[in-house]
């Protein structure tokens, strides 16, 4: 499985941004999507996911400015981000798992996220 994001930049304190992400190859159904970030001298964390299902988890940190979407049929994800802050700037990683047999997690390549204040 790859994983290809894209949409990452440079915004201001209080503008929005769109992640996606379109997952490729052997990719089945019952996976859980989703974004993580990691911000200088700090550790990755969990950003939003959701399942196949449509079930959806956030950070508390994003809940609410944050939305998570995915399309099935096209194996993408999306990161729709609003009320952008500093403190949301991090590289940002597009990731898939599936908890049953074929178990796998995959991670995309990261793209920057800069909030300007």
């Amino acid at each position: 499985v790859q994983l290809q994001a894209s949409g990452g930049g440079l915004v201001q304190s209080g503008g929005s941004l769109r992640l996606s992400c379109a997952a490729s190859g052997s990719v089945f159904g019952a996976s859980v999507m989703g974004w993580y970030r990691q911000a200088p001298g700090k550790q990755r964390e969990l950003v939003a996911t959701i399942t196949s299902g449509g079930n959806t988890r956030y950070a508390d940190s994003v809940e609410g400015r944050f939305t998570i979407s995915r399309d099935n049929t096209k194996n993408t994800v999306r990161l729709q981000m609003s009320d952008l802050q500093p403190e949301d700037t991090a590289v940002y990683y597009c990731n898939i798992k599936r908890l049953v047999t074929p178990v796998y997690t995959y991670w995309g390549q990261g793209t920057q996220v800069t909030v300007s204040s």
